[in-house]
């Protein structure tokens, strides 16, 4: 990690499906981007990881959440600078999602589904990560 690499973190926030069986998955549409991810966001000075990703979901997604296992990090560029984005399993609590600036929508899909509605490969590997861990593996 270099000094100009640009921190973040989020989560994998799921809620137990009201049929039972798998998970829901929660995700968020970012209208400047026009892209499908998960809640995440960047450090603020002194902020820790874990700390961002939780004020990151309440956010982005209007839900408290419990925070779990970690997941794997994910490594990318932007603009030319290395991003590095933290990220945990958490399972969603309070809350209601109303849309602003920066979220204009969330979604709750099955596992296969949050998948194939991810617009960034890099996210899609964070779903198999959270199953793993929601299964005991």
């Amino acid at each position: 990690m270099t000094e100009d690499t640009i921190l973040a973190a989020g989560c994998v926030l799921w809620r137990p499906s009201s049929a039972g069986g798998t998970p829901e998955i929660c995700l968020v549409h970012r209208p400047k981007y026009d892209d499908w991810s998960h809640p995440k966001g960047k450090l603020k000075p002194s902020e820790t990881p874990l700390a961002a990703a939780l004020r990151e979901v309440e956010e982005e997604t209007g839900h408290r959440c419990a925070p779990g296992a970690r997941l794997p990090t994910v490594h990318y560029s932007v603009q030319g600078r290395p991003k590095r984005v933290d990220y945990w399993a958490a399972r969603a609590g309070t809350g209601h999602f109303t849309p602003h600036r920066e979220v204009d929508r969330i979604i709750w899909l099955p596992p296969a589904a949050a998948r194939d509605r991810l617009t960034q490969a890099r996210d899609r590997g964070l779903v198999d990560a959270l199953l793993r861990v929601l299964n005991g593996a």
